[in-house]
């Protein structure tokens, strides 16, 4: 009898344990959910300034980034546990400065995809993947994010860090923020003319608002 009842509970035994772990595995996939990045949705700009002594006869110029892709995982129970790759197709990048002529536009995109700046023939993409995202406030509707990761560009990986404004609706996520960087720090020089008279600034603003969705 004491044998028969040992049989009997181990099968009990095995379907408690294949329970707890199903519980388990639900949970999880209720806590974590990965997103993928709507580059349709998504924006991404970037503001280039001008310098120099007649800077007054140049203009600031305005990068649009066509083609913006990437995954979210996103823990809504312990946000520290989430994390983004993105990735820009460099040649997507568009000068769109609306106080230019359209010859003076295509001019400038053409000194912007060449050897002289980005080389995009030879670094077809910037990259960027998230090592840490820590918790600065919870909001209304989301949460205000400080982000850090590697950003990859022109070939060269360098740590930046920046706030990220954040917000999940059902199946989507939108999240806003912006970045400032230095074009030497990852070996470009800074585009001048007229002897250094009208140049660009070597700090550049990157805005963003990247929507992705959940995956199935």
């Amino acid at each position: 009898m004491k044998g028969s009842g040992r049989q009997i509970m181990k099968p009990r035994l095995r379907c408690i344990l294949a329970g707890l772990a199903l519980f388990a595995f639900r949970t999880a996939a209720e806590e974590k959910a990965a997103y993928s990045i709507d580059h349709a949705k998504s924006k991404l700009e970037i503001n280039v300034y001008k310098a120099g002594v007649f800077k007054a006869f140049g203009h600031d110029h305005l990068i649009s980034a066509g083609d913006v892709s990437g995954q979210v995982e996103f823990d809504a129970r312990k946000i520290e546990n989430s994390s983004v790759s993105l990735k820009v197709l460099a040649k997507s990048l568009s000068v769109i400065d609306p106080g230019e002529s359209a010859k003076n536009r295509g001019e400038i995109q053409d000194t912007m995809t060449s050897p002289q700046v980005l080389d995009v023939a030879k670094f077809p993409e910037i990259t960027f993947s998230s090592t840490t995202v820590s918790v600065v406030n919870k909001t209304a509707d989301g949460w205000e994010l400080s982000v850090a990761g590697k950003l990859r560009l022109h070939g060269v990986g360098n740590l930046v860090s920046f706030p990220l404004q954040l917000h999940v609706d059902g199946g989507q996520f939108v999240a806003t923020g912006q970045l400032f960087l230095l074009q030497t720090e990852y070996g470009i020089t800074p585009v001048s003319v007229a002897g250094g008279s009208v140049k660009v600034k070597d700090k550049l603003r990157i805005g963003f608002t990247i929507v992705a969705s959940k995956n199935p």
